[in-house]
Formats: structure tokens, sequence, C-alpha cells
């Protein structure tokens, strides 16, 4: 079941629907980013530097006014590349408020008999954006400590954003069609497996650069999930389109 709808997922990253979801998730983060150097950068030109020149280099010689300009390059190379490693994060956040259009091409695409799925509010998808923000960071902070035990450092990653990404994506995709309680509820019942699918996105999201792709694969991941879990659990079925 999960390995199917992994299939279905990683063919669903190369509809043309789901591409131009993508690259419009990649160009407001690119933006963001870019906005947020340029304010950092400034910042620091503004307020720090004058204070670091008068505390660490009051008698700097004029000849050597050079070290200031090499400064500013590096301290502006190390603010991009510390930049980078929130390229992922920040795709996802942005890309919480696209997940219900990729999830509704593949409702109408593969699920035509099934009712159709409701878009998530715009305040609860706002919401669950900051949701995620904040438990993937508190997360990765945890993942992170743990980094320097040797053994469990690889399992902390995997254990963490499994748990994580798998909850809040399956989470997505069920109350599309569930209360939030119902989505909750229909979850903790199928933990071991929704575990598992999380452990697959997360091992997607180890992938350099291919982790940019990742919101959009749990997402798919997770509608299929959800859809073959509600017609294997009788409890939890979906009604069928009028």
């Amino acid at each position: 079941m999960i390995l199917d709808a992994a299939r279905l997922a990683l063919a669903n990253l190369f509809a043309p629907e789901t591409r131009s979801v993508f690259w419009k998730v990649l160009g407001l983060t690119i933006l963001a980013l870019v906005v947020v150097w340029f304010g950092l950068r400034e910042s620091f030109i503004a307020f720090a530097w004058p204070w670091l020149q008068g505390a660490f280099m009051p008698d700097l010689p004029q000849w050597a006014g050079w070290l200031t300009f090499v400064f500013g390059i590096v301290a502006s190379i190390g603010l991009a590349l510390g930049l980078a490693l929130l390229l992922a994060p920040v795709t996802a956040i942005i890309a919480g408020f696209f997940l219900d259009d990729v999830a509704e091409v593949i409702e109408k695409r593969d699920y035509p008999a099934d009712k159709p799925g409701v878009p998530l509010p715009m305040g609860q998808a706002i919401a669950g954006s900051v949701k995620f923000l904040g438990i993937v960071l508190v997360g990765n902070l945890v993942a992170l400590f743990l980094l320097f035990i040797p053994g469990v450092n690889l399992i902390a990653f995997f254990a963490v954003n499994g748990y994580l990404l798998g909850r809040e994506f399956f989470e997505f995709a069920a109350m599309r069609h569930r209360s939030p309680q119902e989505a909750r509820q229909f979850r903790e019942k199928h933990f071991s497996t929704v575990l598992i699918a999380g452990l697959l996105v997360a091992a997607f999201l180890a992938i350099p650069i291919v982790n940019l792709l990742t919101p959009l694969f749990a997402a798919g991941l997770m509608v299929h999930l959800h859809k073959a879990l509600s017609r294997k659990d009788p409890g939890f079925a979906l009604p069928q389109a009028r």
C-alpha cells in the first residue's frame, strides 16, 4: 500500500499541473530568501559593523581599509550559505499554501468516483504552516543535539522527521475530507502505517536538491495513502461522488 502510494506520488511530480506549483513555490522561496538576505546584510552594516569597528578595530590604519571590504564580502557569503540551509524548510512552509492544488489534481484525476475534498480555509492553512515550521524546528534541534551521540544521529534524523512529516502531511490529506479531530483519530488508528510513510518522506528529504520537491511528494503520497486506508477501513470510509 505504502509503496504503491509512493510510486503514484513520484509519477505525480512530473504532471504538468504539479510542475507549475513547484515553480511557483521555488520562485517565492528564492524571493523570500533574497529579501531576508538583503535585510540582514543592511541591518548588519548599519548597526553591528560600526560597533565591531569601534570595539575591536578602533586604531585600524587607513591603508588597511581593504580589510573592511574583505570582511564584508566574507560575511555576505557566510550569510548566503546560512540561508541556503533554510532552503528546504522555507520551501516546505511556502508549499503549504499550494498543497491543496496538488491534492485536487490527484483526487480529480485518480479518484473521480469519490466526493471531492474541500480545501483548507486560508486561516487554517496559515496556522498549519506556522505550526509545521515550529515542530520541524523543535524536532530538528533535538536531532541536532543527538548528532553528537555516535550511532544515534542518523536514527534521530529519520525518527524525528519521519514522525513529524508523516503526521502533518497525513492529517493535511485527511482534513480535506474530515474534521481535524476525526483526521487525528484516523492517523492514530493507523499510526504504524503513517509512520512508515513518514520515514519515506524523511528519506526523500535527506537527498540534496531533490528535497526541494519534498512537500509535493509528501502531499501526493499521503493523499494516495489516505484514500487507500479509507477504502480498507469501513469505519472511516469516504462518501462517493453523486
